[in-house]
């Protein structure tokens, strides 16, 4: 995409797909969809809230099942329930690649989170890849030693530069220090947003590409 301008989901190929979101036309040529499935509320952590009555059936791309949560002291309940649904998707015959939790982990409990991530991956399928979101205050801020320890666990981070519609003010200076996340790792663009890719992105061996979040009711 170009480095500078705004964001525009039909120059990419890997999208975010949240509910009431009406698939756009763009998405008959993805190659990989995030798509929210459901949420862990804070008001209750014993459920997994479903938000996606049917399975995807995106077979021409990799799909991701994602689960947005607001705690992650989760029971065992939620855990069994979110492998039900991640059964049902296969059975309905999603090319699901993978689970990615979205959760906003404060920086300084980067650790406690990565304890909950670890606990999870032993949990789901074999061969089941796990993708998480992450805020860009991560790289620029993250302890080192946790950051290496979320790159044993999961299988990548994908870093959010927006907040609602719009793209973060300042996201030049956070994502100069994407690097440090020394693991495989994608840049969540908001469709219309400002962007301009920081120095040295592109070239990043850990760079895997963008995820464009798409807004509802925006033709794309």
């Amino acid at each position: 995409m170009p480095d500078s301008g705004r964001v525009s989901a039909s120059a990419h190929d890997a999208f975010f797909l949240w509910a009431g979101v009406k698939p756009p036309p763009v998405l008959d040529r993805a190659k990989t969809v995030y798509v929210l499935a459901g949420e862990v509320r804070a008001a209750d952590n014993s459920r997994f809230v479903p938000l996606r009555p049917q399975p995807p059936r995106a077979s021409h791309a990799d799909v991701w099942l994602v689960l947005r949560v607001e705690r992650i002291d989760w029971t065992p309940d939620v855990t069994r329930q979110l492998l039900r649904e991640v059964a049902r998707w296969q059975a309905a015959g999603a090319n699901l690649r993978g689970v990615q939790v979205d959760f906003d982990s404060a920086t300084l409990h980067l650790d406690r989170y990565a304890d909950f991530l670890q606990q999870l991956r032993g949990d789901l399928p074999t061969g089941m890849r796990l993708s998480i979101t992450g805020l860009m205050d991560w790289s620029a801020h993250g302890d080192p030693a946790a950051l290496a320890r979320l790159g044993t666990i999961v299988d990548e981070i994908v870093v959010q530069t927006y907040q609602g519609r719009s793209t973060i003010p300042g996201y030049e200076s956070y994502l100069a220090s994407l690097s440090r996340l020394c693991l495989p790792y994608k840049v969540a663009l908001v469709d219309g947003g400002e962007w301009r890719a920081p120095r040295g992105l592109v070239s990043d061996p850990h760079f895997k590409g963008y995820v464009v979040f798409l807004l509802p009711g925006k033709p794309a």
